[in-house]
């Protein structure tokens, strides 16, 4: 017996969730246009990614830098973590950092930092791992 799916129709919705649900291709444009909104009222972010594998991260991390126009953050030359992994990167500092986590959920969470408009700050998320892909749905 499958689960209900979810009522997703803002980026409140996902508040609290522990794992990205799925998404069809109307509610990922929503959130796309909503997030895109929110992201303008912010100076920097940073961005977690819940995955189960350093490369499903890595990936996913891809996408977003490519389609938010991001500046590729480094990563440690370090050999890549085994199994469920937690990936935190800050557009400040320009870095990311990769480690083994279990028990985590898997999404992608982004939180705006607005220094200047505190009120636009917020965690967004978490959203599909796949949510900016350049595909459809």
């Amino acid at each position: 017996m499958s689960s209900p799916k979810l009522e997703i129709s803002s980026l409140e919705d996902l508040k609290g969730l522990r794992s990205a649900p799925p998404l069809d291709a109307e509610q990922r444009a929503r959130l796309n246009q909503d997030l895109r909104q929110r992201l303008g009222a912010c100076e920097w972010f940073t961005v977690g990614v819940m995955a189960p594998s350093a490369e499903a991260a890595l990936e996913s991390l891809h996408q977003l830098e490519q389609a938010l126009g991001w500046t590729p953050l480094e990563l440690p030359a370090e050999p890549l973590p085994e199994g469920p992994v937690f990936l935190k990167g800050n557009q400040r500092s320009g870095q990311a950092l990769l480690r083994s986590e279990l028990g985590l959920g898997e999404g992608l969470l982004i939180t705006g930092q607005a220094p200047s408009n505190p009120d636009g700050e917020d965690t967004w998320g978490p959203l599909p791992l796949d949510f900016f892909t350049s595909g459809p749905g």
